[in-house]
C-alpha cells in the first residue's frame, strides 16, 4: 500500500462477513491441525508463497532483498512473492481460504485476519513462535491475541503507524486564541473549540469529523468488555465525550460536512484551512508542505492528544494452516518481522517498527531538526505506549452506524445516551450473527 494512515479506513465490510463464507478449519491439504508438531519438527526447506497488500510498486527492491537474504541463509528454500491490490483484499483472502489456496505467509490487518483465525486458517503464533514474542512491543503482540479464539495469537506484529496532533495556529489567532498555548488535553481542546465557534462565524472550526471508535479509547472510555465479547462504548465516559462534541455543535462550531466526512475529507479540510486541528502523521506534514504552503507556515505539531494511551494502527504477518511447508513459512514470518528487517523497512517509509530493538536505533532517537525527523522521534516514543483501540471485529457497517447515530445525537434527533445505546446494540447484534 501507499502506507498513509490509509489502513485506518481500508477495512472492507467483507472482513467481518468473511466468517460466513469460511467453513470448517484449515484445509487438510496443508499443515492443518497438526501444524505445531510440523513446525517444531519440520525442516526449513521447500517453496512458500508470501503475500503483501499493495506494496510492490513502491518497495519491490526491499522485498526482493529480504527474500534473497532468507533464501541464502536457508539453502533449499524458495519464496514466491505475491502482491495484491488494495481493493477487495478481504474478499480475495476469503476466496483463497475456501479454495485451499491461501498463501503461506500473509500481510493483513487485524480486521481481515480475525475471521480467518476464527475459521481455523491461521496458525497460533503463541504455539509456534513464542521464542520471538519478547522482541516485539507488548501491545503490538496483543493486537492479534483474541480471547474469543482460545486466547491464541494469530499473527506476528509487523509495522505500526501513529501520529502527532496537527494545529493551524493562524486559525487559532483568528479566533482570538493564543497560538503559543495550544491544547494539551481534551478539556482544553473542547474549551478552545467553543471559543473558536463563537469567533469564527462559520468560516472554520476546530474539528473535521465526529468521534470515531478509536477516539473513544483515547478519551478514556471503555470500548469492549475484558472478554472481548461485547461492545460497551455507551458508558458514562463515552456519553461525556460525545456531549462535549454536542456543546461545540450547538455553538455552531462544526462545519456541515463534518457529520459525514471520512479521513480523506478531514485531510482536505485541514489543507484548505477549514479546520484548525487534526490527528495526523508524518505523511500529512509532507503533503501540507507540498500542497498547502500557506497552511504549512502556520503548522505546529505536538504529541497526540489523549486521556489514556495513544492510538496505533498495526499491520500483521500471519501463517496459513494450509501451508505444505509450515516450518519454512513460520521461519520466514519471523525473518520478515525481525528487528533488522523492520528497521530497514522503516527507513524507506514513515512507519514505526513493532520490534523493540529497532526503536532503540539512533534513527528513532536522534533528530536532524527537520519536521519529518522531529515527528519520527516523537512518534517512536509515542508508539511504545500506544494501543490499537479498534477491535478486530469492528466492521465498516459498525463504523457507518456509529457515525450515523452520533450525527443524530448532535442534531438533537435523540439523546447522546440513546444514540450510543443504539450503536452498541447494532454492533453486538452483529457479533452474535
Amino acid at each position: 500500500m501507499t502506507l498513509k494512515s490509509h489502513r485506518m479506513t481500508m477495512v472492507s465490510a467483507a472482513a467481518l462477513a468473511l466468517c460466513m463464507g469460511l467453513s470448517g478449519c484449515g484445509s487438510s491439504a496443508g499443515a492443518g491441525s497438526d501444524y505445531v508438531d510440523q513446525v517444531k519438527n519440520g525442516e526449513v526447506k521447500g517453496e512458500i508463497t508470501f503475500q503483501t497488500w499493495n506494496l510492490k510498486a513502491a518497495f519491490e527492491d526491499y522485498f526482493n532483498g529480504v527474500i534473497d537474504e532468507f533464501e541464502k541463509e536457508n539453502p533449499g528454500t524458495t519464496v514466491k512473492w505475491i502482491d495484491q491490490p488494495a481493493d477487495n483484499y478481504a474478499d480475495k483472502l476469503s476466496a483463497d481460504a475456501s479454495g485451499g489456496t491461501l498463501p503461506d505467509v500473509i500481510n493483513f490487518d487485524q480486521n481481515t485476519s480475525y475471521p480467518l483465525a476464527k475459521s481455523g486458517y491461521l496458525m497460533d503464533m503463541s504455539k509456534v513462535a513464542s521464542d520471538v514474542k519478547d522482541i516485539y512491543l507488548d501491545k503490538a503482540w496483543d493486537v492479534a491475541t483474541w480471547k474469543s479464539i482460545d486466547g491464541g495469537t494469530y499473527a506476528l506484529p509487523w509495522y505500526l503507524t501513529t501520529g502527532p496532533s496537527l494545529f493551524n495556529t493562524a486559525l487559532f489567532e483568528k479566533a482570538g486564541l493564543d497560538p503559543n498555548d495550544l491544547p494539551k488535553n481534551f478539556d482544553e481542546l473542547f474549551d478552545d473549540a467553543l471559543v473558536m465557534a463563537k469567533n469564527a462565524h462559520g468560516d472554520f472550526s476546530m474539528f473535521g469529523k465526529t468521534p470515531t471508535l478509536e477516539s473513544f479509547g483515547e478519551y478514556g472510555a471503555e470500548i469492549m468488555n475484558a472478554d472481548q465479547t461485547k461492545f460497551t462504548f455507551n458508558n458514562d465516559k463515552a456519553v461525556e465525550y460525545v456531549n462535549r462534541y454536542k456543546e461545540v455543535y450547538d455553538a455552531g462550531g462544526l462545519l456541515p460536512e463534518t457529520l459525514s466526512q471520512n479521513y480523506t475529507g478531514v485531510d482536505k479540510s485541514f489543507q484548505s484551512a477549514r479546520i484548525a486541528y487534526m490527528a495526523g502523521s508524518a505523511q500529512n506534514i509532507q503533503q501540507i508542505k507540498d500542497d498547502a504552503p500557506s497552511v504549512y507556515k502556520s503548522l505546529v505539531y505536538t504529541q497526540q492528544i489523549t486521556n489514556a494511551a495513544p492510538n496505533m494502527n498495526p499491520q500483521l504477518i500471519g501463517v496459513s494452516t494450509q501451508s505444505k511447508n509450515p516450518a519454512t513459512a513460520v521461519a520466514f514470518a519471523k525473518f520478515v518481522t525481525n528487528a533488522k528487517n523492520q528497521l530497514e523497512f522503516a527507513k524507506q517509509v514513515n512507519i514505526f517498527p513493532s520490534a523493540k530493538e529497532s526503536l532503540e536505533d539512533s534513527y528513532f532517537t536522534e533528530s536532524d531538526g527537520s519536521d519529518i525527523a522531529e515527528v519520527r522521534v516523537m512518534g517512536a516514543k509515542q508508539i511504545q505506549e500506544a494501543v490499537a483501540y479498534s477491535p478486530a471485529v469492528y466492521s465498516e457497517a459498525m463504523k457507518s452506524n456509529l457515525r450515523e447515530e452520533i450525527a443524530k445525537a448532535l442534531q438533537g434527533e435523540k439523546s447522546v445516551q440513546q444514540a450510543l445505546d443504539d450503536a452498541v446494540d447494532f454492533c453486538n447484534q452483529r457479533l452474535e450473527d
